[in-house]
């Protein structure tokens, strides 16, 4: 995926087009950092152990904790489009229609590279099938649910859909 990212890159700085190369130039600074972090806790870590430095860069060698798998850039592109709705939220409620058009159509870009996100009637069907596998009988049963039905919806649904989805079903069976 990061391949087709820095591909896409330099597609878009030959056809001119600024705003997806200035999006994807941003992607792939949030996967750069990604990595460094993920680089920085490994040796972290090991020293946390009592490694020395040679043993620490075998080890670094051997399992090399700051490249990222399709899974992990997903996860941040994920984050990288729930910062973008946000933003727009933000926006909206501070009238900035011109701002709000700019996160949509980073949004846009963002989601091509996406998993296809799951529909409400999807989402519903696995929240039942979790809510009966479970037995929750009400909104007290959330903390229960609720880590389930994001397991399995993971990366194909916003967060936020999912809760409103499982508490309206939990409220449901409680009535």
């Amino acid at each position: 995926m990061k391949q087709r990212l820095e591909s896409d890159l330099v597609a878009a700085m030959r056809s001119g087009e600024t705003l997806r190369r200035d999006t994807v130039r941003f992607l792939l600074a949030a996967i750069q950092t990604e990595e460094k972090a993920r680089l920085g806790a490994a040796v972290d870590k090991l020293v946390a152990e009592g490694k020395d430095e040679t043993a620490r860069q075998a080890w670094l060698a051997e399992n090399k904790p700051g490249d990222l798998d399709d899974v992990a850039v997903t996860e941040v592109l994920t984050k990288q489009a729930k910062m973008r709705r946000d933003s727009m939220e933000a926006f909206r409620k501070g009238e900035r229609p011109d701002l709000v058009r700019k996160e949509e159509q980073e949004l846009a870009f963002i989601s091509a590279y996406l998993p296809a996100q799951l529909d409400e009637a999807k989402i519903q069907e696995i929240a039942k099938r979790v809510i009966s596998e479970t037995g929750a009988k009400g909104p007290q049963d959330t903390k229960v649910v609720m880590p389930k039905v994001i397991a399995e919806t993971k990366g194909r649904a916003d967060g936020k859909v999912v809760s409103g989805v499982v508490a309206a079903l939990l409220r449901e069976r409680a009535s």
